[in-house]
């Protein structure tokens, strides 16, 4: 069972998606990824979207730590009902009114039932940090393809972290994102996206870590 690593619901447990259709992020790559979030200071007061939720751990995390607002999305109605028990949790150790499943009056969270691409060309965002972190079987095109209609919708300075195996080829980021970091944890490649109109800008605003990455990718 996973839980919630720090923020106001801190300590809270989470529940599991039953069965094998969801690959939850461990708690050992997610610690590692808001530990950069927090470094980048991207969390506090952003909009953030949750592609595909699974148990929800990433978005109840982001809520956690202080997001304006958390959408959560997925297609598998037991997926979705466990995001929804997740976020009623965390909101309750946060003090919030609202239950979470649907942005009732007092939350800061959505839970929907859609696909992503579907979701993410209907909606006007924009969202300041995304998680995309889809079945490890979804082919890199549909990853790409999700991107280019997520790019248009990204705020200034936002931050798109994907999820793949680290078996597989980095996905194609196409015109309008830059990759500006890689971590690869066992089988987990973690893919830091930004757009790339501070492309310029990276090397200093990010420590100039593309050196490093490609050490720790080697090592």
């Amino acid at each position: 069972m996973s839980r919630i690593i720090s923020g106001a619901a801190g300590g809270v447990r989470l529940a599991s998606v039953p069965g094998d259709n969801t690959r939850p992020t461990t708690d050992r790559v997610k610690e590692s990824l808001f530990s950069k979030l927090e470094s980048y200071d991207i969390i506090r007061g952003a909009r953030v979207l949750d592609a595909f939720g699974g148990s929800g751990a990433l978005g109840c995390e982001a809520l956690s730590r202080g997001a304006a607002s958390v959408t959560l999305l997925d297609t598998y109605p037991k997926a979705v009902a466990v995001i929804r028990k997740n976020v009623a949790a965390v909101e309750k150790a946060m003090g919030r009114t609202g239950t979470g499943s649907s942005g009732a009056t007092g939350s800061a969270a959505r839970v929907q039932q859609s696909q992503a691409l579907t979701y993410v060309k209907s909606a006007s965002g924009p969202w300041d940090l995304v998680f995309v972190d889809p079945p490890y079987a979804m082919p890199n095109e549909q990853v790409s393809e999700l991107l280019e209609a997520l790019t248009p919708k990204l705020a200034e300075g936002a931050v798109v972290v994907v999820e793949r195996s680290s078996r597989d080829a980095e996905p194609v980021w196409g015109e309008g994102l830059y990759c500006f970091s890689t971590r690869q944890h066992g089988e987990t490649a973690l893919y830091y996206v930004e757009p790339d109109e501070v492309e310029e800008q990276a090397g200093d605003e990010f420590g100039n870590e593309s050196g490093e990455d490609a050490e720790e990718l080697a090592a």
